[in-house]
């Protein structure tokens, strides 16, 4: 982890690919994830990113000028999101190719439709679907297990990545247990 600079504490990340880059002030939580060409910077404030959430390919982290970046835990950031000095509460999915801006707040248990733009400053309830350019609220629901075992599947992913193990989803082992965490998300 040291090539990455004093100030990044990723110690306990479950995988980090070698093409991943990350400047500045950056905490990465226990069971964490960064996919192919992710990239966080971090040059005045920090970046903080949850346990067992996962960056996926091409996503791009930045602080804004005023504010931090905050991912909260068990999240997915998809491939080629745009992340800029917002905070992102637990249990999230953000679509493919979303950008969220500086001051935003996503509430937890939300998902936001790939393609989304949420512009400076929006607000977002718990439990919300977003979509749209700007994004608004389409529906109200509780995405906790669905967002999870999102979460979860990417970790397992991560734990296989890092032995050089590349077909973790294709494991009857890998099914079953994701059944099994569904199940106890279900009662949570």
């Amino acid at each position: 982890m040291s090539k990455f600079g004093p100030e990044i504490n990723a110690e306990k990340a479950a995988f980090i690919h070698p093409t991943a880059l990350m400047y500045g002030r950056i905490t990465l939580g226990e069971g964490s994830s960064l996919w192919p060409y992710s990239v966080i910077r971090a040059e005045s404030k920090e970046v903080t990113i949850g346990e067992h959430t996962n960056i996926q390919d091409f996503v791009m982290i930045h602080i804004g000028d005023t504010t931090g970046t905050h991912i909260g835990a068990h999240c997915s950031i998809t491939h080629h999101c745009t992340i800029h000095g917002c905070t992102i509460g637990d249990n999230c999915l953000i679509g493919i190719n979303t950008t969220i801006m500086d001051g935003c707040v996503i509430g937890d248990n939300c998902i936001i439709a790939g393609h989304s733009f949420l512009k400076e400053g929006t607000i977002i309830p718990d439990n919300s679907i977003v979509m749209g350019t700007p994004g608004k609220v389409v529906r109200t629901q509780n995405n906790y297990v669905k967002c999870r075992a999102n979460a979860f599947m990417y970790y397992r992913n991560a734990l296989a990545y890092s032995k050089g193990e590349h077909r973790e989803w294709s494991s009857e082992d890998c099914m079953q247990a994701l059944n099994l965490e569904i199940s106890k998300l279900q009662q949570d």
